[in-house]
């Protein structure tokens, strides 16, 4: 039995108002080819299918187109809701296309009914666990009247790995688990939605042991957490600048009637890279001319310390998705409210500076001496005019 672990596709997502569904549609082209090479029985989607509720048009079209594409592989597509899905509205019609090969699982009160998928090896059983909070258990299992306490997340959680383990105690069958959960200290992006605040949302990893496998959505980041068959597949893509480092793509899971026997990660190139990229303006400007990759998704970190007329435009001619531009070592001018603000800093910058850069930049070539002595003249006089000014 091979399958395919994927998990937060956030189709439809935008990233800083920037649509990703074309990058979307380029990761998912190697998923199915991935598919097709290593001659899988099952895909697994650990939620977060969709990155909103209601997810716009385009972005169900494209589910659906890539969902007849999988199916025409004959290939059964198993998924869970997680917290950017609406789990009733990604369960219409569930039952029927169950028919077709997709399974949708976004039901807590259907937790203990697998779906098994038969393979060389022998049948595995898949449950999921979509996303849930406390209050969802509660009203589902009725466990107030069963003197069972569901305050938190991870009790709520651990309840109903713990009701499906008792259910399959006697099972033969290898057993998968999906479920979209923060397993507690396990690295999170800074584009995952929390699901609580004060890290209340976090689950304990050791209820789930004695699953086979453990399909896990929700962080972005691949990962394992606590032992190496709990594992996070990751998103398809980088979705925010706190990724850039992280290596992308999908798991490939292969069991037999003893168990899980290897996991690997199967590598995805997006279509656009997320890159950080740090120095001078000059320095990128330069770098971007010869950059093969320069349409990339770009976070530029300026070292300058002067001010510098229209970073932004100048740094698009070469990298034309520059999202995003910090300034590390900035230094403000002399005369600005912020720096009046920071005890006398030793960085203060007087005007003659900030416009002797200014000058610099626009016109490309330096000050000349007579033309300081005209600029140094002016800006007294404009001193002597405001201090008239203030005194009257």
């Amino acid at each position: 039995m091979r399958f395919i672990h994927t998990s937060d596709w956030h189709i439809g997502r935008l990233f800083q108002n920037i649509s990703l569904l074309a990058d979307q549609l380029f990761v998912l082209k190697q998923v199915k080819q991935y598919a097709i090479e290593h001659n899988i029985d099952a895909l697994v989607v650990s939620g977060d299918i969709f990155d909103r509720a209601v997810p716009p048009s385009d972005a169900v079209d494209a589910l659906n187109d890539f969902v007849n594409e999988i199916k025409q592989l004959q290939i059964p597509i198993i998924i869970i809701s997680g917290n950017h899905d609406s789990a009733k509205r990604l369960r219409f019609g569930a039952q029927q296309m169950q028919k077709a090969g997709l399974h949708i699982l976004a039901d807590i009160k259907d937790i203990e009914t697998p779906i098994v998928v038969n393979s060389d090896t022998g049948p595995v059983a898949f449950y999921g666990i979509p996303y849930h909070d406390p209050v969802e258990v509660r009203e589902a299992f009725n466990t107030i009247d069963a003197g069972i306490e569901i305050k938190t997340y991870d009790q709520a959680h651990t309840y109903l790995a713990e009701k499906i383990l008792t259910k399959v105690a006697e099972s033969k069958q290898p057993k998968v688990l999906l479920s979209h959960c923060f397993i507690d200290g396990a690295s999170e992006s800074d584009s995952e939605r929390p699901l609580s605040i004060g890290g209340a949302d976090r689950v304990s990893w050791q209820p789930l042991t004695n699953f086979d496998y453990v399909a896990l959505g929700h962080l972005h980041a691949p990962q394992y957490k606590g032992v190496e068959h709990i594992r996070y597949s990751g998103s398809l893509l980088k979705y925010s600048f706190s990724e850039y480092k992280q290596k992308k793509g999908v798991t490939l899971v292969e069991l037999n009637s003893d168990g899980l026997q290897s996991h690997q990660h199967l590598p995805l190139k997006a279509r656009h890279d997320l890159r950080v990229l740090e120095g001078t303006l000059q320095e990128l400007i330069e770098q971007g001319k010869s950059d093969p990759q320069a349409d990339d998704y770009i976070l530029a970190k300026l070292t300058d310390t002067q001010v510098i007329l229209d970073p932004m435009g100048r740094l698009r001619q070469v990298y034309a998705n520059v999202l995003q531009i910090e300034r590390t070592n900035f230094e403000l001018s002399s005369n600005s409210k912020l720096s009046q603000e920071k005890n006398n800093s030793d960085n203060e910058r007087s005007e003659e500076q900030v416009f002797t850069d200014f000058f610099s930049q626009v016109m490309n070539v330096e000050l000349s001496a007579e033309q300081q002595q005209m600029l140094h003249a002016t800006i007294i006089e404009a001193r002597a005019e405001m201090n008239d000014m203030e005194s009257k």
